[in-house]
């Protein structure tokens, strides 16, 4: 899962990222608005972390742009405006959700889950498929009950495709999913996850549809 976010100071954009990071998710952050919104325009994301208090463009200025435009990216705002007036309108500007600064960074994450199960129109915690279990918030995946060790990479790309169970994902849609901005992608990396997640899961597991991508058909 890629997501971006905007944030202007520099320790706190820094130690948010590297928290995500931790939390198995691939960050691009950018440091005020107009950024923002070049990045949302080159840029396929599945979620935006926002500060209200951007240079350039503030974060209630582009939560009216992007929705104006029909851009439908969940986004949580981040920022230390507190007061009810605040939330209010962050939240009929647009926002789904709204963080108050100082917060957790473990309930950042959790807030972020949670907002990614309502896009996807679920309400369990896990992703299920047959004999796979796969636990978001654990970063763990269990095959018959027993626990399965992925890298990092492999696991993002499993929980992109059973996220979208049923639908084929390009080459370029799990990419970007994967990778963020100044991280080299070698020609053959996908190919290798692929093929290491079926040697672990099995072979059936991920079907190829030769020139559009990958998919894991619905049970």
């Amino acid at each position: 899962m890629r997501i971006l976010l905007v944030e202007d100071d520099e320790d706190l954009g820094d130690g948010v990222r590297e928290g995500l990071v931790q939390e198995r998710f691939t960050v691009d952050w950018v440091r005020d608005g107009r950024e923002a919104m070049a990045a949302l325009d080159a840029e396929n994301y599945s979620l935006m972390i926002l500060d209200l208090g951007l240079p350039r463009i503030s974060g209630i200025e582009i939560l009216k742009l992007i929705r104006n435009h029909g851009n439908e990216i969940p986004v949580i705002i981040l920022t230390a405006r507190d007061t009810v007036a605040d939330r209010i309108q962050g939240l009929d500007c647009g926002a789904d959700d709204y963080v108050i600064k100082p917060f957790d960074l473990d309930e950042l994450a959790a807030r972020i889950r949670a907002l990614m199960r309502r896009k996807m129109g679920r309400a369990e915690p896990m992703l299920v498929h047959e004999n796979i279990v796969l636990d978001p918030a654990a970063h763990k995946v269990t095959l018959d009950g027993e626990a399965v060790n992925l890298s990092p990479r492999e696991f993002a790309v499993l929980r992109e495709l059973l996220e979208n169970t049923g639908i084929v994902l390009s080459r370029d849609r799990l990419e970007q999913s994967l990778y963020g901005w100044n991280e080299e992608v070698e020609s053959n990396a996908l190919e290798v996850h692929i093929h290491h997640l079926r040697k672990k899961l099995g072979a059936k597991l991920i079907k190829t549809i030769r020139g559009v991508g990958y998919v894991i058909q619905k049970d």
